[in-house]
């Protein structure tokens, strides 16, 4: 792991303020401060700083300076421009046409109008990404009221014919709308010669500030107003400007108009560089997009048979992107790559680089190396890592795409695999393939059965030793949770020789081993084999008297629900690979999961636990259902007796949920029945994928007393979270926010 900051090639994602626009800014952060609508002095300087900056962007885009509204950013751009359009046009028809390769900014737009009685027809680009002018004249219809297509492509550079597509739609007296986030900056936009009526820009995406940007409305388009208030904007958006930005947004556009030639001169020069230097020297490499209608900095590489999030985690000396930059965390096939048609083996290799003005051929130079460097070392035949290595270094959630118990497929596809395969039959099997319990168990005898479970995940945490154990931790919940104890265990490894030192294993085991120790158990031996990703787990087998089982059938109407950990582990150690944990958020959840669930077991070994389950990926909401299916009954959950680790709810509204958590919700929605006032994101706690998760208990009301004292006892914290209802809906789960009582 380098302990520079990585070699910047994602300026398609956003670029950093031009010293010279945060000069501009400052006087308004602190001196310049009056409200631009007051008729005092204050407001006079700041009105005209405002107007200023208007004809900054205009003289930019080559229009009038009453043609530009400014709005929070691109998006808002497109939002206004597409729904306002459309409803204010929608007298004259519902139909939109559109490309299936733009921006979620767009087709999410799109996709709520379709939802709103609008028709939206989606055009395909060819294989280079350019939309046909000819595909979308043949799609017009009498109640056609807009076009809107990306002036050029944020993931693979292609620019869109846009001035051919502006002369189709002004024959059919069709407003032309177009996303220009990616292109200003980079290529010459003169909205006049564009023929276009709409034109949306992102301060950010050149040098400017984010949370800022414009809508070019051409003199004559009317739109819907869809933020109400008062009449800022020529009535269009709302609510007192945002001055500070605004005034950085006219200083970006300014310093892009005086320097637009050698800027894109640079880009095109470094991008260039690098593509030479990546096809020259690596095999099975191609180049995505057009040839030369393409933006001078982008560069859209795929490798075949390679997954691109591997490839990127192993670059710690270059910043990129793995398709657009806000789906970084999405290992699907883009809608753009898939659009454009590329094979799913070349698809999922595919990074996008983009130049930007500053980049230096010694930072390519240096970016090439690496990037040539650990492509071969993900290849079958590639050069092994240096001996000398330095691990102390190393960040292991840096060498994979998947997190712990979060990396499991999808539970519908699961469901739908499993229910093909032939169940197991015997006297002697006391719980098979047929049920969703934890483990496998075997009848030995009358006083014996065999318990034995398996699991194996990718990396939660950054230190080796500290996955061992958590890995460890995780496969004897399992043994745990069906009431037995576990006798011995078998290693699983998967381990990237060629990009990690073998001492990272050996700390792996390390701390696998030390974790049974302190079980009780002895390491048999294992399995191991080559692999790009590090992923590691256990064969765990446990012994447990055939009457005392604990499973997930069982549960009774009038149990109450116990689980002995909090949740949102896969929130926190999503945050955690993206850095955002402080030291001691790392320190807790690394410690939460590490902790063996044996005391908890031990604790209520000898109550009548009616049934149990550990959560783990599926989370408590996926485990829970598990339960309710077994035992023909429904439950109730009470959201303000539910434990969450500090932090997790802040990390969700800002996006940081690992995707198999919102699998998870996806598939259990429909058993979900919500209390008023029970948001997206409480639930998305719920179903959020744990590793090494609590155990949950359903328990009769006349136990709930003493097994919350036994396991305080113990020293684990209990908490009572739900109870089970007869089965009145199918396996529902109703959610509300608080209960009395209890």
């Amino acid at each position: 792991m380098s302990s520079k900051n990585p070699i910047y090639l994602d300026y398609n994602a956003t670029t950093p303020i031009d010293p010279r626009v945060a000069a501009a800014m400052q006087p308004y952060l602190t001196e310049h401060f009056g409200n631009p609508s007051s008729g005092h002095q204050y407001g006079a300087t700041t009105r005209t700083a405002v107007e200023q900056a208007r004809g900054q962007v205009a003289k930019l885009l080559g229009c009038q300076a009453h043609e530009v509204v400014f709005t929070s950013g691109g998006t808002e751009s497109n939002n206004i421009a597409i729904q306002g359009l459309a409803f204010a046009r929608a007298g004259l028809g519902r139909h939109i046409i559109t490309s299936s390769m733009e921006h979620p900014a767009v087709s999410q737009v799109c996709d709520y109008l379709e939802s709103h009685d609008f028709r939206i027809t989606r055009i395909d680009p060819d294989h280079l990404g350019r939309v046909d002018p000819e595909a979308i004249k043949a799609s017009i219809r009498p109640d056609t009221i807009l076009i809107s297509l990306m002036h050029a492509n944020n993931e693979v550079g292609t620019i869109q014919p846009i001035r051919e597509v502006a002369e189709i739609a002004r024959k059919h007296n069709i407003c032309f709308h177009s996303d220009a986030a990616q292109s200003i900056g980079k290529i010459q936009v003169q909205v006049q010669e564009m023929g276009v009526d709409l034109l949306s820009v992102a301060a950010h995406k050149f040098y400017g500030p984010k949370g800022v940007g414009a809508l070019y409305i051409r003199e004559g388009i009317t739109l819907n107003k869809f933020i109400h208030g008062a009449d800022h904007e020529s009535n269009i958006r709302p609510g007192t400007e945002n001055v500070l930005h605004i005034v950085g947004l006219g200083k970006a556009a300014e310093i892009t108009q005086n320097e637009l030639e050698a800027n894109s001169n640079n880009m095109r020069q470094t991008r260039d560089a690098l593509a030479e230097k990546l096809l020259d020297h690596l095999h099975n490499v191609q180049v995505n997009g057009h040839t030369t209608e393409r933006l001078p900095n982008t560069l859209s590489i795929s490798v075949k048979q390679m997954e691109a999030s591997t490839l990127l985690a192993s670059l710690d000396g270059v910043a990129a992107s793995a398709g657009a930059a806000c789906h970084s965390d999405d290992i699907t096939v883009s809608p753009t790559l898939e659009a454009m048609g590329i094979p799913i083996d070349w698809a999922m290799g595919t990074i996008r680089f983009s130049t930007g003005k500053s980049t230096t051929m010694a930072e390519i130079d240096q970016a090439a190396e690496d990037i040539i460097r650990q492509v071969n070392k993900l290849l079958p035949d590639g050069e092994a890592i240096s001996l000398e290595t330095n691990d102390e270094t190393i960040k292991l959630t840096h060498f994979t795409h998947g997190l712990g118990c979060a990396c499991k497929l999808r539970p519908q596809d699961l469901e739908a695999v499993l229910a093909k395969m032939p169940k197991a039959k015997g006297d002697r099997i006391l719980v098979g393939n047929d049920t969703a319990d934890d483990a496998a168990v075997y009848l030995l005898n009358e006083e014996q059965a065999l318990v034995q479970t398996v699991d194996f995940f990718t990396p939660v945490v950054d230190d080796p030793y500290l996955f061992g154990s958590i890995a460890a931790a995780n496969a004897m919940s399992d043994v745990y949770a069906m009431g037995a104890e576990p006798q011995f265990a078998l290693n699983i490894v998967a381990f990237p020789a060629k990009r990690l030192p073998l001492s990272v294993l050996e700390k792996m085991l390390q701390g696998a081993q030390d974790k049974c120790q302190e079980a009780g158990i002895p390491i048999l031996g294992g399995h191991t084999i080559e692999d790009n990703e590090p992923k590691f787990g256990m064969v765990v087998s446990g012994w447990a008297h055939p009457q005392k089982l604990w499973k997930n059938q069982g549960a009774k109407p009038g149990d109450y629900l116990i689980l002995t950990k909090p949740l949102g582990l896969g929130v926190m150690t999503t945050a955690l690979k993206r850095g955002l944990l402080t030291e001691q958020q790392r320190d807790e959840i690394g410690q939460l999961m590490a902790e063996l669930n044996r005391a908890a077991a031990r604790a209520v070994k000898e109550i009548d636990i009616h049934a149990c389950t550990d959560i783990t990926g599926f989370g408590l909401l996926g485990h829970l259902n598990e339960i309710l299916k077994a035992s023909s009954v429904s439950a109730e959950l009470w959201m303000d007796h539910i434990p969450v680790i500090d932090g997790v709810a802040q990390f969700i509204m800002g996006g940081i949920v690992p995707g198999g958590s919102k699998n998870n919700l996806d598939h259990l929605r429909k058993y979900l029945r919500c209390e008023s006032g029970i948001s997206h994101n409480q639930q998305l706690i719920l179903a959020d994928a744990q590793t090494s998760g609590g155990l949950l208990f359903s328990v009769a009301e006349s136990w709930v007393e003493e097994v919350k004292n036994r396991l305080q006892d113990a020293g684990v914290t209990p908490h009572v979270i739900g109870r089970i209802l007869p089965e009145q809906d199918k396996n529902s789960i109703v959610i509300k926010t608080t209960t009395q009582g209890i």
